[in-house]
């Protein structure tokens, strides 16, 4: 529940200005699959030709995130659920930011 007293704040930098700006829209590509099944390694892939190109991108990696923003989670499947939850909160600030946004986790549910 959001506290009445917390007021969102809309910006004039959009999303739209910085996809103009930018020369692409944002998006989420979100690779899935078992572990060692090759997530990462497409998702870097795929970024490192996105980089060539010009674009601007973030890989976000189940591994990386779990030794920071996700460092407080086990593995438990309300653990797991809430590693998604905080990761697709962050790809919307990236999406936002007119970032292209790779992810690549295991995603059970």
């Amino acid at each position: 529940m959001i506290d009445s007293d917390i007021i969102w704040h809309q910006a004039t930098v959009t999303r739209e200005r910085r996809s103009q700006q930018n020369g692409h829209r944002s998006a989420v590509l979100w690779f899935t699959g078992l572990s060692g099944a090759g997530k990462s390694t497409l998702a870097h892939s795929v970024e490192e030709k996105l980089y060539q190109l010009g674009c601007r991108t973030i890989v976000l990696d189940g591994d990386n995130v779990r030794h920071g923003l996700c460092g407080d989670l086990a593995f438990t499947d309300n653990d797991r659920k809430e590693n998604l939850r905080r990761i697709g909160e962050v790809s919307k600030l990236f999406i936002d930011a007119g970032v292209l946004t790779l992810t690549a986790f295991i995603s059970p549910f």
